[in-house]
């Protein structure tokens, strides 16, 4: 990232959050390019908040067209007579989030996520999937992984009133203030296809029974060839099965995947607004991405839980380090 200096209109500007995290930290945000694929609630509120914050421009994918369902879940989308017919998810986003912060470059980039080659990344500094299969997190993470430069990787997932965040920050070093003196730290990420491949017997005991339960609906909608989302009460005891057939597997027991949390996640798909916000908020605005560009302060590693029912947080480090 270059050493430019921030102009007299961005400092007026972002002076408030200036304040907050430093000039420095600001003038790397607004030299950063960010890229946000899949556009339903938890990823329009991400959108939406590192627009405000000022990050130098950001590319939005997502080909879907708008629909009833959509509007349900994103804000972003007017609500006129376009509903159903020209333009994508992508396009309307892109016009909405200008007006959010005219400072900003949003642009958009058509195509299936899939056909975008390792090059294509390099761009970024910023890559975040939301409402992925298993596949294509394994796959884009993968590619991150494979450029010369460390590329901030980002997965994002609602379903009804639960939410998960992956973060892949790879080899990361960053700044921490320890009473009156700054030390360097160093952290180690795995790769999403590492942190799920770590055998469930060698986790902690007390890991989020959340991330226990994400995995069996992630692996059944790979299996069945579904698109994340596509389950319904009919699956239920097939996804049960799964479920019993990997804690056997993994030599673990079955209350820690309970009945009640499996049926919630298949049976209601959709997004909780809520919930997306406050997944959008712990991923931009608790400046976990400005914390990623700026390297100041800890970072979230590498799972974040968040269930309305008890209204908890839990930040979960799966990783054999």
């Amino acid at each position: 990232m270059n050493g430019e200096e921030l102009t007299e209109q961005e400092t007026a500007l972002y002076d408030r959050q200036i304040r907050v995290w430093g000039v420095d930290a600001q003038r790397r945000l607004s030299k950063s390019h960010v890229f946000v694929s899949g556009l339903k609630g938890t990823a329009v509120e991400f959108c939406k908040n590192i627009v405000l914050a000022g990050v130098g421009s950001l590319v939005l994918n997502d080909d879907n067209p708008a629909t009833g369902e959509a509007l349900a879940a994103n804000f972003l989308i007017p609500f006129d007579e376009n509903m159903g017919g020209e333009g994508s998810l992508a396009e309307l986003c892109c016009d909405s989030l200008k007006d959010f912060n005219p400072m900003v470059h949003v642009s958009v980039e058509k195509g299936d996520l899939s056909t975008f080659g390792v090059d294509f990344f390099e761009k970024f500094d910023v890559v975040v999937i939301s409402c992925c299969s298993l596949a294509a997190k394994k796959s884009v993470n993968e590619k991150c992984r494979k450029l010369s430069k460390r590329v901030a990787f980002y997965t994002v997932d609602c379903r009804d009133s639960c939410g998960e965040i992956f973060v892949d920050l790879q080899n990361y070093s960053y700044a921490k203030k320890k009473v009156d003196e700054t030390v360097q730290c160093q952290l180690q990420y795995p790769s999403f296809e590492e942190a799920i491949a770590i055998p469930w017997r060698s986790l902690p005991r007390r890991v989020a029974k959340l991330y226990f339960a994400m995995r069996v609906v992630e692996r059944f909608e790979d299996v069945e060839k579904r698109r994340p989302g596509e389950t319904s009460i009919a699956d239920l005891p097939n996804v049960m099965k799964l479920r019993n057939e990997l804690c056997l597997a993994h030599s673990l027991n079955e209350s820690q995947i309970p009945d009640s949390l499996l049926e919630r996640l298949v049976v209601s798909t959709k997004e909780f607004p809520p919930v997306s916000a406050v997944l959008g908020e712990s991923s931009a605005r608790l400046f976990e991405v400005i914390k990623a560009i700026s390297g100041k302060g800890d970072p979230l590693k590498n799972f974040f839980f968040f269930d309305a029912v008890d209204g908890k947080g839990v930040i979960e480090d799966i990783s054999t380090s």
